[in-house]
């Protein structure tokens, strides 16, 4: 019987240490492989958290874990050729680049300095046939701006979709995955719940983005890979599917996504 896997983490000490218990890495797989989830991607989000994802994959334990290096938009002004380096270098862990993107909402860099970090990353993912992690928020018309131009990596995913169902149509058109967060399962998301809905399942991926976003009913609660099952199956509720069905699909989804070793 398949076990869940959660897409998008992070699970770096700087994350971690958000919460008022402290928790290390090795507690928290723990718990993920208790609540059946024996895959994680640990995602990074600058050149500090990257080279941090990539030594978290080298812990012990029973669930599998893997590892992206990348420049959020926030952090747009830093150096990205550090992102660069660290992925030419190499790992055997390591299958994306990401996350980067553009964030509009809050915009912590500048637009102009945000598209040109996203298409450097881009042209990376492309360069060493790496997944293309993407953070889209508010942005989705400069999104498809930037593919017109640097063209989408063949392994290509929206992570925590927040859109509506016609951005997410227009992703899915554009050979992008979707992933789903706790989000989806918020009391005000109902445009992002018509979205969910349409999107084929094959082309659907669950992950916690944790420790933020924890889903209904832990919201306020430091969000954890664990948790992803709960995402999982308030999906499969949602879209009138079975939830061994939508666990099964979804793991080989990202494994596909990801180029993930055989189990």
């Amino acid at each position: 019987m398949s076990n869940w896997t959660d897409a998008h983490c992070h699970l770096q000490d700087r994350f971690l240490g958000d919460r008022e218990i402290e928790a290390t890495a090795s507690e928290v797989l723990a718990r993920a492989l208790a609540a059946r989830v024996d895959r994680v991607v640990v995602i990074g989000t600058d050149a500090t958290s990257s080279a941090e994802a990539l030594a978290i994959t080298e812990l012990s334990g029973d669930v599998d874990i893997y590892a992206t290096v990348g420049l959020h938009p926030h952090d747009a002004l830093q150096d990205v050729e550090e992102i660069v380096a660290l992925a030419r270098r190499g790992h055997p862990r390591l299958v994306g680049i990401g996350e980067c993107g553009l964030d509009y909402f809050y915009e912590h860099s500048p637009r102009r300095a945000q598209r040109a970090v996203f298409a450097r990353q881009i042209q990376l993912a492309q360069e060493l046939d790496l997944a293309l992690v993407i953070h889209c928020r508010d942005a989705f018309d400069d999104l498809f701006e930037v593919f017109d131009v640097e063209g989408v990596p063949s392994r290509t995913v929206i992570h925590c979709f927040t859109g509506t169902a016609t951005e997410a149509s227009q992703c899915l058109e554009r050979g992008c995955d979707i992933s789903l967060s706790g989000v989806v399962t918020f009391k005000n998301a109902e445009s992002l719940r018509e979205a969910a809905r349409l999107v084929p399942l094959e082309r659907l991926h669950v992950e916690t983005d944790s420790p933020f976003l924890a889903p209904v009913p832990f919201r306020g609660r430091p969000n954890e890979p664990a948790m992803v099952s709960v995402v999982g199956e308030f999906l499969a509720e949602l879209r009138g599917e079975d939830v061994d069905e939508v666990r099964r699909q979804t793991s080989q989804n990202s494994a596909r996504l990801f180029k993930l070793s055989p189990r």
